[in-house]
């Protein structure tokens, strides 16, 4: 039998790190990379003995991620985020995947997404898949991408049948919140390949990017919460050059 262990990246993770760990049980090892959180996730996750905690500045997300992986001993990893969950039928998947003779190193998963409890169909998340499943030793992250981060895998790659579920955000201003973090990553990615901003970036990209989701992506279908989301993206990509903006001046 191959081995798995399930890695989770933390911060500030208290609403969803005791449900995970329920939720991923059925791996031989759990390993937390807490970023100093300052709530009580820790706390939480003290109650569980299969748990080991290790604390890592975060820099970024793929530098974060890279540290992690080099902590794991098993013969495969479940890259798990907080407020992510394993459905029963993409866990005997994941069992049966890794415990047969593949010539596969990593393997990506379907997410439904979840916004305050109600599944999202529309907006832009009907196509959302990630990597999660990997061979050990057979991934890293590419460093320059320090947000959205992007895998960088050693031979073939797979897609799961099963879908895993997605409970991302429980309100507007965390959704936000959110899209501030990443979109301050992605600008200073940018700012760090030389780019510059412009009015089409600060007024045309986020209006394009919420026509595309609202419109065409079917997120009206969504009802307030798709109107939401797909305002809140806009938002995000507006928010993003701005800070670009600041960084360049």
């Amino acid at each position: 039998m191959k081995t798995i262990a399930g890695l989770i990246i933390t911060f500030n993770e208290e609403k969803h790190i005791e449900e995970l760990i329920n939720n991923i049980s059925f791996v031989d090892q759990i390993i937390v990379i807490d970023s100093f959180s300052t709530d009580a996730t820790l706390e939480k996750i003290a109650k569980f003995s299969n748990v080991i905690v290790i604390q890592h500045k975060f820099k970024n997300f793929a530098e974060q991620r890279n540290f992690a992986l080099k902590q794991v001993t098993q013969d495969w990893i479940l890259f798990i985020d907080a407020d992510e969950r394993i459905t029963k039928p993409l866990q005997k998947e994941i069992i049966t995947t890794i415990n047969s003779d593949t010539s596969i190193s990593g393997y990506m998963v379907k997410r439904l997404f979840y916004f305050k409890n109600k599944r999202i169909r529309f907006s832009g998340f009907q196509t959302d898949t990630t990597y999660r499943l990997f061979k050990t030793n057979k991934v890293t992250y590419i460093q320059d991408k320090i947000v959205h981060e992007m895998p960088k895998i050693e031979g073939e790659t797979g897609l799961l049948k099963n879908n895993m579920l997605h409970y991302s955000f429980d309100s507007a201003a965390h959704y936000k919140s959110k899209m501030e973090h990443y979109a301050k990553l992605k600008a200073l990615e940018l700012s760090k390949k030389g780019k510059t901003t412009n009015i089409f970036n600060l007024h045309f990209r986020p209006l394009y990017k919420f026509i595309v989701n609202y419109i065409f992506r079917l997120g009206f279908l969504d009802g307030k919460e798709g109107f939401t989301l797909c305002y809140l993206s806009a938002y995000g990509v507006y928010f993003r050059y701005k800070t670009l903006k600041t960084l360049n001046h």
